[in-house]
């Protein structure tokens, strides 16, 4: 038997036939289930200073344990002094089971560290059964050395999801252990 991760094992047994009878699905395939989370940080002093991306990359390597990639911009823009090709962030895009062991340490360990915390935004749903949410800081997340911050930045969190709705997305996070705002 292969490891399989805590969140996917409840998802296999559990939240998906809650899903079903909850949305009326014929087959247990119609149910939506996660597909990928993607982590970025844009990092907009890195105009001025290369060494701010190799920080980002590492620390976004560290949080997820899957190697990042820097971001290059796509046109010149003189205003903030941009040219095409620019590293200008980072990026790790975690399918299968680091994906689930994410979520996992995300909600278990990271999101109980913020400062003030109520909940999420039940409002960062893009119409396509896709949520965003914003991290203020990468502290946040035991697996950074606070000693090691170069700087205190934020990142954004993607979970993508086979949903066709947001309301079968928010039902789907929502029984996965995204703590969602109650209004």
């Amino acid at each position: 038997m292969s490891y399989q991760p805590r969140l996917k094992k409840e998802y296999n047994e559990r939240i998906a036939a809650s899903l079903k009878d909850e949305f009326g699905y014929k087959s247990i395939m119609q149910v939506p289930k996660l597909e990928k989370i993607v982590l970025s940080r844009g990092v907009g002093a890195a105009v001025a200073d290369k060494k701010l991306i190799d920080h980002a990359v590492e620390e976004l390597t560290q949080i997820t344990g899957q190697k990042a990639i820097p971001t290059y911009s796509k046109k010149d823009v003189a205003s903030f002094k941009l040219r095409k090709g620019m590293p200008i962030g980072a990026k790790v895009t975690l399918r299968r089971a680091r994906m689930y062991e994410f979520l996992d340490r995300l909600v278990t360990s990271a999101l109980p560290r913020v400062r003030d915390f109520q909940g999420v935004k039940a409002t960062g749903f893009d119409g396509r059964g896709n949520y965003n949410l914003g991290v203020q800081e990468q502290i946040i997340f035991p697996e950074i050395d606070i000693d090691k911050v170069h700087k205190i930045d934020g990142m954004d969190i993607t979970f993508v999801t086979s949903a066709n709705t947001d309301k079968e997305a928010k039902s789907l996070l929502n029984e996965l252990g995204l703590p969602f705002k109650k209004n």
